[in-house]
């Protein structure tokens, strides 16, 4: 397909005129083609008139609209869908080419369909950030030919649309419907037995069959003559902050996401199931210094304060300074809260480097430390080994994957809680992290 003026020609014309031009050669040598070939031409020039004039005969022949959500979320399927309409009083072969953000690295991106006359046509398809940040959508551009397919026509729709991706609020969506129809274990949330009665008083109300017979009130019973049982509800209003390591340590891709991107994804949803749990959620991010601080509230606005936040977040390519952490969250958090610190240990030794930190902020507060495991590596010791390489891969592979191991009981030893997950798990491991320790009245 090649542009001559606003027309494109196909690849038809360019056999006709090849054909044509290789008859009036031959006319030179045999003057009998000579006629023929004139007449060749003026009905190929008919056609192409034709075509010509029930492709352009409707300056608004074709009506096109994309529909993006107002803004993306990152590392999730978004989907974009186009609205086409055709006018003509014929049916048309549709070439789509939706100019993408140049994120994506699609440059051959083109949605190919046939539209009948008069009728409507709704296209999708997906598209799945791996960044955070503003995306630029260029031109729709919707190239269209008629029954002759000789000709093409453009038309352009919408240019230059700009859409920010955002963290997971897909994800986020998904653990909010399910938490509210009491269906999170269909996405791998454990149900948790409750342990004693750490929780809030609410009320007296009459036994019914299946209640705990240690939550029967005597004095109650006797004055009402009936069983009569205390009733408890979760304790409310505590503070759970996500701290979030954007050390060089987290810049660590998986699957087309860092691991400070999985990091403020599982942040937001564990934010959100907080809040859901009548608690107050505050974000912390750091680096070599404390780069900004969300105090945690159940106010009104506060699900959307952190999103915000969430988004302007970048990893910082420098040693995260844990000294500077304990300062400042000695001087900003007064109440005792669960802090979820959201970070990456490869070996023993560099986590002793930050376990006295960790120590000092759990004589004050619940910690509980989140980091990932090498999925490379599990994929080596699933492996069989037969030859001398691949023993010795598997041996390495062995060693630092019992680090792993080693971090979390020497952090456990000490009193502070610790959780190894893989990426993908994140989410729903941390959640099922908090909903235990709340179960056990621990924060």
């Amino acid at each position: 397909m090649k542009k001559i003026l606003s027309i494109y020609i196909n690849k038809p014309v360019y056999w006709g005129f090849t054909a044509l031009i290789s008859l009036f050669s031959l006319a030179f040598v045999l003057p009998w083609l000579f006629n023929i070939s004139v007449l060749l031409s003026l009905a190929f020039g008919g056609v192409l008139l034709v075509d010509l004039i029930m492709l352009f005969g409707n300056q608004k022949a074709i009506i096109a609209k994309r529909f993006i959500p107002e803004r993306l979320s990152n590392g999730d399927l978004n989907t974009i869908e186009i609205a086409l309409e055709n006018r003509y009083g014929f049916d048309i072969k549709v070439n789509l080419v939706d100019e993408i953000p140049f994120q994506f690295q699609k440059r051959d991106f083109q949605i190919d369909t046939q539209l009948a006359s008069n009728t409507t046509q709704n296209l999708q398809y997906t598209l799945r950030p791996t960044e955070r940040g503003e995306y630029l959508f260029g031109a729709l551009n919707v190239f269209v030919s008629s029954p002759l397919g000789l000709l093409q026509r453009r038309f352009q729709f919408e240019k230059d649309i700009m859409v920010a991706v955002y963290p997971s609020f897909l994800q986020m969506r998904e653990y909010e419907l399910m938490a509210i129809s009491n269906r999170l274990t269909d996405v791998g949330i454990k149900k948790i037995r409750r342990i004693g009665h750490t929780q809030e008083f609410e009320q007296i109300r009459s036994y019914v069959q299946g209640d705990d017979i240690r939550t029967i009130n005597w004095q109650a019973t006797a004055r009402r003559n009936e069983l009569m049982v205390n009733s408890y509800q979760d304790e409310r209003a505590q503070s759970i902050y996500c701290l979030i390591d954007k050390g060089r340590i987290m810049q660590s891709p998986f699957d087309g996401l860092t691991l400070l991107d999985y990091a403020i994804n599982s942040s937001l949803v564990l934010s959100n199931i907080a809040l859901h749990k009548h608690d107050k959620a505050g974000i912390i991010t750091f680096a070599n210094k404390i780069n900004q601080t969300l105090l945690a509230d159940r106010k009104s606005g506060q699900l959307h304060r952190i999103l915000d936040m969430l988004y302007h977040q970048q990893t910082l390519f420098q040693e995260s300074d844990y000294e500077a952490l304990y300062i400042h969250v000695k001087k900003q958090i007064k109440q005792r809260s669960l802090l979820v610190i959201y970070t990456n240990f490869e070996t023993v030794s560099s986590m002793r480097r930050q376990l006295p930190h960790f120590r000092k902020l759990a004589k004050e507060h619940l910690v509980l430390v989140v980091f990932f495991e090498n999925t490379g590596l599990q994929n080596i010791l699933e492996q069989p080994a037969s030859t001398t390489a691949e023993i010795y891969q598997k041996t390495i592979a062995e060693k630092f994957y019992y680090e792993k191991k080693l971090i979390v009981k020497e952090l456990e030893q000490y009193g502070i809680q610790a959780l190894l997950t893989s990426p993908q798990q994140l989410s729903i491991n941390t959640i099922n992290k908090y909903l235990m320790l709340k179960a056990k009245g621990a924060i």
